[in-house]
């Protein structure tokens, strides 16, 4: 596809009026689009760009792109589906429902309240949790290739403007999305990505997890395209890892790389410490200062937690953003600078936004491209292999023989619910190394801080209160599944070491590994 240039449309929010403001923010949305799209060679981060956008610009709560299969031209499969917040999964098949009507009657879908909708029948919706459904067909050369649709749980519903809206989001998306070639290969058996997980190793990034895969297939994307990116996730994800692996593998590479805590900065400071003073500027300033903006000039600002930047600031930041100039505090000239800026947050930012904390139209600006960093709860069959990359890397830095956990150690912190997320099972693990004895090459239970003990004493995946405990056999299953993973982590993912471990043939650890849904690769 060719490159589309987008233009900066600078919005002036002291004379222009809301409805016309909120209308050229939606074409704003719907150009960045096209710009992101037109930049982009990844057909995956296509579809969530795409999704992405659904869910900000209607406020939808599960944005849902679904293809034709281009073979039969009659399977339709949902390909990529997003949602703000819990998706109950018992709505799964709706979208390919709702699709089926818009294909055969050749015209968009739109109820404010599915629930009683006369065109199907009664209980149609069981759970009743979705309320207003809005369903556009994408048309390329003329044919159906696929189908957008947006679902919201709450009462008040999708209207006919946003019914244009989507229709014209999907007129813009549709060439992008409807490559045959790239289409057929949703509906074939996936493969895995192991050069990507070895490319960001080295960076830190450490898993192999679905939800990993899909933080990586982004921040690939990411790197490839010059756009501001907005990662919002919970402390202790990652996030500023992700940020250095975007700046890394971009085209911006070999400039530097600064990063910002807002929220660490006294409110009075901040101007000064993202576009600089001049001397005298105020009580204190000696000399000139370039500022945060000049020293990432022609590379990478990471600001993180961006919702604590005060409100007189992100007036600041969004004219820096539209023209790409700074002024130093207490200076009358300003400064062309050419830096990309990534946001990021460990609260949904348009929560702030609705909270009346952040900005709209900053929020646009930022959005452009939005990553969700998940939480360790997210990908828990990563835990292992966190912890044994943090052991290898702390028991070099202290000079200790440690290698290995015990069954019990992995069995706790696979159910702990590490609510400080990657950050906590890392210093949690340093703690470990450092008490543990010189000569120790397992690492058990015994060693495990006061305050932890208790929960490592109950038997594995054992909830504290029986009447919520799973049933006998998939309880099994999930002990199972975890000595499994356990068994490949210490092997490095092995499969013979793994099953002699375990004291198992190679074939029957295939069979369980395949059954229990366990992942295949070395």
């Amino acid at each position: 596809m060719t490159c589309i240039q987008k233009p900066d449309i600078e919005l002036d929010n002291r004379d222009t009026p809301g409805t016309l403001r909120a209308q050229l923010q939606q074409q704003e949305i719907l150009l960045d689009m096209a710009f992101l799209l037109g930049q982009q060679q990844d057909f995956p981060e296509m579809l969530r760009i795409v999704t992405g956008k659904m869910l900000g610009l209607f406020r939808a709560d599960v944005a849902a792109l679904l293809m034709i299969n281009p073979l039969t031209q009659e399977t339709v499969k949902t390909i990529v589906r997003e949602s703000t917040g819990d998706d109950h999964s018992a709505d799964a098949a709706l979208p390919e429902k709702i699709a089926g009507w818009v294909g055969k009657h050749q015209q968009p879908f739109l109820s404010r309240d599915i629930t009683c909708d006369r065109r199907f029948r009664k209980n149609f919706c069981k759970t009743g949790a979705v309320r207003s459904v809005l369903c556009v067909a994408l048309i390329c050369d003329g044919m159906a290739t696929g189908y957008l649709l947006l679902l919201k749980y709450q009462s008040n519903g999708f209207d006919e403007n946003d019914r244009e809206r989507l229709a014209q989001l999907g007129a813009i998306a549709a060439p992008y999305v409807s490559n045959a070639q790239r289409v057929r290969r949703y509906f074939m058996p996936s493969a895995s990505r192991p050069a990507l997980l070895a490319k960001y190793r080295g960076l830190g990034l450490i898993g192999k997890s679905r939800r990993f895969i899909e933080l990586l297939n982004a921040v690939e994307a990411a790197t490839r395209c010059d756009v501001r990116v907005l990662l919002e996730g919970e402390s202790g994800t990652g996030k500023e890892l992700v940020a250095r692996a975007i700046h890394h593998f971009s085209k911006r590479n070999e400039q530097p790389f600064v990063a910002v805590d807002c929220g660490a900065i006294s409110e009075h400071l901040i101007e000064s410490e993202l576009f600089g003073h001049v001397k005298g500027a105020f009580t204190g300033a000696a000399s000139d200062r370039p500022g945060l903006f000049a020293a990432a000039d022609n590379g990478t600002l990471l600001m993180d937690e961006i919702t604590n930047l005060p409100l007189e600031m992100q007036a600041k930041l969004l004219r820096v953003l539209q023209g790409g100039e700074i002024r130093p505090l207490g200076s009358n000239r300003t400064r062309q600078v050419n830096v990309r800026v990534i946001a990021a947050c460990s609260v949904p930012l348009v929560q702030a936004v609705e909270a009346g904390d952040f900005r709209e139209d900053l929020y646009y600006r930022l959005n452009i491209y939005p990553i969700d960093v998940p939480a360790l709860q997210e990908r828990r069959e990563d835990i292992p292999t966190l912890a044994h990359y943090f052991l290898e890397n702390f028991a070099r830095k202290q000079g200790k023989p440690a290698e290995a956990f015990s069954r019990l150690l992995l069995a706790f912190m696979l159910h702990h619910p590490w609510r400080g997320n990657i950050r906590e099972l890392e210093n949690f693990i340093e703690r470990l190394v450092t008490v543990a004895p010189a000569d120790a090459r397992l690492l058990d239970e015994e060693i495990l801080p006061k305050e932890f003990r208790n929960h490592a004493a109950r038997p594995a995946g054992m909830p504290a209160d029986l009447s919520t405990a799973q049933s006998l056999p998939e309880s099994l299953a999930e002990l199972e599944k975890q000595l499994i993973e356990q068994a490949l982590a210490a092997s490095e993912g092995n499969k013979s070491r793994a099953a002699r471990i375990l004291r198992i043939s190679e074939a029957t650890i295939r069979y369980k590994m395949s059954r229990l849904g366990i992942d295949s690769e070395t």
